[in-house]
């Protein structure tokens, strides 16, 4: 099954980002249209942090994610996932095990590569948490102008169906 743009099953109404800039949200990131001009785009407010909670309409298997940016020192460096937290706060980074974590390369945010992710860790996913934890210059904001979510909804591997299959 090909990995596709998840957008559509994205639930913009429980988006959450913790720490965005006014006039400079999430939205600007993740929809489309937005997303695909560099002048709209997603920055961080007090320091480098962005803390995004993105919920879907029904679950679904993620197996890449793609991060693009145009200013290299203020794009995302370290980025944490966090799987089924819905309300998962900067407090939580700390003590919570992430599923993923993801150190970029300058090259592929410019380039906005899709990010390949575990999918053993991402095969049923209601909520996936977005913390990016600092940016590439070390700058006091943080600046990107696309994320997509890459995978498959609706049909959701799970391994207990498969073993009770054999049980039987």
């Amino acid at each position: 099954m090909a990995a596709k743009d998840l957008l559509e099953h994205i639930d913009f109404s429980g988006l959450e980002c913790l720490n965005e800039a006014p006039n400079h949200g999430a939205a600007n990131a993740l929809k489309q249209g937005y997303r695909e001009q560099n002048e709209l785009f997603l920055e961080s407010d007090t320091d480098e942090q962005l803390l995004l909670n993105i919920r879907f309409q029904q679950r679904v298997r993620l197996s890449a994610l793609v991060i693009k940016a145009v200013d290299e020192a203020k794009a995302p460096k370290t980025v944490k996932l966090y799987v089924n937290r819905p309300h998962m706060g900067f407090s939580d980074t700390g003590s919570v095990p992430c599923a993923q974590e993801l150190v970029l390369t300058p090259a592929q945010v410019a380039k906005g590569d899709p990010l390949p992710l575990k999918l053993v860790k991402f095969n049923n996913v209601d909520t996936l948490s977005v913390f990016i934890e600092d940016n590439q210059g070390g700058e006091e904001t943080t600046k990107l102008c696309k994320i997509a979510l890459m995978g498959s909804a609706g049909e959701v591997f799970n391994v207990a169906d498969i073993k009770k299959q054999e049980e039987k």
